[in-house]
């Protein structure tokens, strides 16, 4: 019977041993391994476009808002060396759920959309159907919703001593509420210093409200208890501020100053909370002082090839996926990370400077860049200074990141090869964009530009 047998069949079957499955890893253990979530980031990064333009072309009372005649004024063309210094968006914020989103120009409008009006790529915004449009007389430099009470939301700007908030419940072009600086007595009588250049909310009190302001203080309020601050934070310097960020729980403080340093508050400082229900004045100098050019002058690679100087900071912005990461942008168009644990830079991005490309005269008015975070996989969205693009930049916290300080190519490139290289990326678009945010669920990138528009991007 030996002789009717296959011989191959006889023989001892060598067993291959072959990689797992990553996904069915995910689905087995229910939980992605970091590598994996790297990976995907790479996919994510890649899977962006442009899928729809809104131009501020809205009215007020039948006439054009003032948004829309500098617009006109403009002729709605790209050329911004002849664009009025007066237009274009300022801020953008997603109310908590993503239902609605609030935009502010420099030309002085207020507008909440209804998301779902523009979210997909052959919809046509109806103005009609806008929740909220108010035109100004005044700037506008940043918008902030209220994150206990998302009904309300802050307007101010560098050019006004007061905070205004709405709430669109009311169809009403006037504010429910206004809140004041506290004037400074000097020896020459009254002295007024204008000017808030950002706003923060406090997560877990609808009353207290942070502002920074142009004289490089910190301005916190309660609300209950009076429309001017109860408590300052100083810098003990009058540089101006501009931006700021609460931390998750609300107890640290982050400010970016126009010199180029980050200063680190702790709320708590031996003290008790009474601080927000009384009437008297208190003043808080930073726990933590943090020179950017010099922990930039520590990343020999980098010093080697630039010449480190202190830089403006145009914005600051905590990781939703890592929270001791915080992202800064500067004036000259780099990016990076101050890790908040170590107070070391771990990531840097540096573009192209403006005029490799073309003469951009334009990009050095006064715009203060606002990037977003992704709501996951620490992807971090911010606008090109030299082209009409977005930047998508990999800053996972670890150096496997193209981005971080240790990264090494070499290494990376001799790595196995089912993991893909972790690459930046930029995406043209058709207008140059001053502010972006993220959907905070499903990722979604508006991006506001010089010429008012809102540019939908998403996967």
């Amino acid at each position: 019977m030996e002789k009717y047998l296959d011989p191959a069949a006889t023989e001892k079957t060598k067993s291959v041993k072959r990689r797992p499955w990553k996904r069915s890893l995910v689905e087995l253990n229910g939980r992605a391994d970091p590598n994996y979530r790297h990976y995907l980031s790479s996919l994510i990064i890649n899977s962006y476009s442009k899928k729809g333009a809104f131009p501020h072309k809205y009215h007020v009372n039948g006439e054009p808002c003032q948004t829309h005649i500098g617009w006109f004024i403009n002729g709605g063309l790209n050329d911004y060396s002849s664009a009025i210094t007066r237009q274009g968006i300022s801020s953008l914020e997603f109310d908590s759920k993503g239902v609605y989103l609030a935009s502010v120009t420099k030309s002085g409008c207020l507008t909440v959309h209804d998301f779902d009006n523009i979210r997909s790529p052959d919809s046509k915004e109806d103005e009609g159907k806008q929740l909220l449009h108010i035109s100004t007389s005044q700037q506008i430099d940043v918008v902030r919703w209220n994150l206990t009470n998302q009904d309300e939301i802050a307007c101010t700007s560098m050019r006004s001593s007061e905070i205004h908030i709405f709430d669109i419940g009311y169809i009403s072009s006037e504010p429910v509420e206004v809140l004041r600086k506290r004037p400074n007595i000097t020896v020459h009588g009254l002295n007024v210093h204008k000017g808030f250049s950002d706003i923060a909310f406090s997560s877990d009190d609808n009353s207290r409200l942070l502002a920074s302001d142009t004289s490089g203080v910190i301005n916190i309020w309660d609300r209950r208890v009076s429309d001017v601050p109860c408590l300052e934070l100083t810098t003990n310097s009058t540089g101006l501020l501009n931006s700021i960020k609460l931390s998750g729980d609300n107890e640290i403080v982050f400010g970016a100053s126009k010199q180029g340093s980050i200063f680190i508050w702790d709320l708590r400082g031996g003290r008790s909370l009474s601080t927000f229900r009384n009437h008297k004045e208190e003043y808080h100098s930073p726990l933590i002082t943090v020179k950017l050019a010099l922990e930039l002058e520590k990343i020999s690679s980098l010093k080697a090839q630039s010449n480190i100087v202190p830089k403006e900071i145009h914005s600051i912005d905590i990781d939703p996926s890592c929270p001791y990461q915080l992202a800064f942008h500067l004036d000259d168009g780099w990016s990076g990370i101050l890790d908040t644990n170590k107070l070391q830079v771990t990531h840097i991005h540096c573009p192209p400077p403006p005029w490799l490309d073309e003469p951009n005269d334009f990009a050095d008015l006064s715009y203060l860049r606002r990037p977003c975070w992704l709501p996951i996989n620490s992807i971090y969205a911010v606008g090109s200074l030299s082209s009409d693009g977005l930047y998508l930049l990999d800053f996972y916290p670890d150096f496997t990141s193209s981005c971080h300080v240790d990264y090494n190519e070499e290494v990376q490139s001799g790595a196995k090869a089912t993991i893909r290289p972790r690459q930046n990326r930029h995406l043209p678009l058709s207008e140059s964009v001053t502010a972006c945010v993220s959907h905070p669920f499903d990722g979604t990138i508006v991006a506001g530009t010089k010429l008012s528009s809102l540019l939908v991007i998403s996967q």
